[in-house]
């Protein structure tokens, strides 16, 4: 979009393999519109800095090939970073991978010592590290904080955004939870179509026999702040129709979590529902 040849090797097979997967389609399909060149299923072999250009080699379904860019950025993936910050003499354990062990309150093998964040176990995001710090903070206070890492939200922020939290419709299938689900494309949503911003939808699904919201799927404009507030909702157990039944300002892209929540029980105002 800012006049750049973008090209992304992508070793996976499938894009964006820990979204929903009808997310994921929708947003490979939008990011080729926009130009950009994905290659999936294709493993980077070897990568030369010239003066001018960065050669690499990657092997693809075709057999190896070779490329020239202006500049290469390499995002393969973090790696707890714990090495030589613990005396081999406390005793605090590390898993294989590096990760700090802790319990879910952050305490390690150590009662006095306590760890956060990218070191231990979970998502490696900075929110996720930070509510980890205030809980630690408070329960050595005394409180009795906690912490609900089923709800610990992921954005992308590309444009349009990406977001999610809760589980995704593999993952309630590959846990047989029957589920029902329903969504809301911005192409729908007066707000979006006003900002010339409609490309994507919000999906919401939920427990099919008591209409407790299992996840909160968006891309397009403002996906973030639209799960966000599925974040709260399901942090205080809401059904789908407890959403529904919430009064959304008009005009607003939050309106399509709204729908997108009336939807799953059939009940939508502003698009077609499913027939029963």
């Amino acid at each position: 979009r800012l006049g750049s040849e973008v090209t992304v090797i992508e070793a996976m097979e499938n894009f964006l393999f820990m979204a929903d997967k009808q997310i994921a389609r929708d947003v490979l399909k939008e990011f080729s519109n926009q130009g950009l060149n994905i290659k999936l299923g294709c493993n980077l072999t070897d990568a030369k800095s010239t003066a001018k250009k960065v050669n690499v080699t990657y092997q693809s379904s075709e057999g190896e090939q070779k490329d020239s860019f202006d500049k290469l950025i390499v995002a393969v993936g973090r790696r707890p970073n714990s090495e030589d910050i613990i005396g081999s003499e406390l005793g605090i354990e590390i898993d294989e991978k590096g990760f700090i062990k802790v319990d879910d309150f952050c305490q390690t093998s150590v009662k006095t010592i306590w760890a956060v964040g990218d070191v231990v176990r979970g998502p490696m995001l900075a929110h996720k590290g930070s509510e980890e710090g205030i809980m630690v903070a408070e329960r050595i206070a005394g409180k009795k904080a906690q912490m609900e890492y089923e709800l610990v939200p992921s954005v992308i922020y590309t444009h349009p955004e990406v977001a999610w939290v809760g589980k995704n419709e593999q993952e309630l299938k590959e846990e047989g939870i029957d589920y029902k689900s329903g969504s809301f494309p911005f192409a729908a949503s007066g707000r979006a179509l006003a900002a010339d911003d409609a490309v994507g939808f919000v999906k919401v699904l939920a427990d099919k026999a008591n209409d407790t919201i299992l996840g909160v799927h968006a891309f397009g404009p403002a996906a973030a702040e639209i799960v966000q507030q599925g974040v709260i909702a399901m942090e205080f157990g809401s059904s789908a129709e407890d959403l529904g039944m919430t009064i959304f300002s008009h005009p607003t892209v939050s309106e399509a979590l709204h729908e997108a929540a009336m939807s799953v029980n059939n009940q939508a105002i502003h698009i077609g529902n499913k027939r029963k």
